[in-house]
């Protein structure tokens, strides 16, 4: 199961745009406008967690992290703001957040302070690398697509993680074996292509193709959009 964002913000076209970027990476996402749609999604969504702008037209982020906490909501909480003063960053933190993006922010910036507050947050025993409805559990090495558990051999559990812990990027074929068999790749060799068509043969029956190729270069974890 996907990671649950909610994405607060008024400016439409920035809530758009997040929501696209990051159902894109695998999460799935919902979306409130103001403090009080905010709160009502968030009780009702459950969220992993909450990108919440601190600028609301009917209140302020901080209260809104303040009454969340208050009602025992255990979502982290990265917030979104136009402000750079260091104050509004200290009374953010003090009030329950995890984080801080100021705006205007670079979008792979704030992916990687995305899967890093959810990595620093998760529950014991719920370290999990999810795309879509792929995920890994790394306490047990158990693979599960849609509900589904996978068996893999060590190869194929090591070369999947490292596609999880890079989704969206197109790795080349040298990339993925110094990471996977920490050696570097020899010019004739196709075994980075042997097991991607064994990973494919285990996971595509279970829904869309999610490892795409980049051909002359490599492969990415990503889902193919119509």
């Amino acid at each position: 199961m996907s990671a649950r964002i909610l994405v607060v913000d008024d400016q439409p076209n920035l809530v758009d745009l997040l929501r696209t970027v990051l159902e894109f990476h695998g999460f799935a996402v919902s979306t409130a406008g103001t403090a009080a749609d905010a709160v009502a999604t968030a009780r009702h969504d459950q969220p992993d967690l909450i990108l919440l702008d601190v600028m609301l037209p009917d209140g302020d982020g901080v209260d809104v992290c303040r009454r969340l906490r208050a009602a025992g909501s255990t979502a982290a909480v990265v917030f979104l703001t136009a402000r750079d003063a260091r104050a509004d960053e200290i009374a953010g933190l003090a009030h329950g957040g995890d984080d801080w993006i100021t705006k205007p922010f670079d979008m792979d910036v704030l992916l990687a302070r995305v899967r890093a507050v959810l990595r620093r947050t998760a529950p014991p025993g719920k370290d999990l690398l999810r795309y879509a409805d792929l995920e890994m559990d790394q306490d047990t090495l158990e693979v599960r697509r849609g509900g589904e558990t996978i068996r893999l051999s060590p190869t194929e559990l090591r070369l999947l993680r490292y596609f999880l812990e890079n989704p969206g990027r197109v790795l080349s074929r040298a990339q993925i074996y110094r990471a996977v068999w920490e050696f570097e790749l020899g010019a004739s060799s196709n075994v980075v292509d042997t097991y991607v068509g064994y990973l494919r043969r285990k996971l595509d029956p279970l829904g869309p193709p999610l490892l795409v190729t980049h051909r002359g270069f490599g492969y990415a974890l990503r889902r193919i959009t119509p």
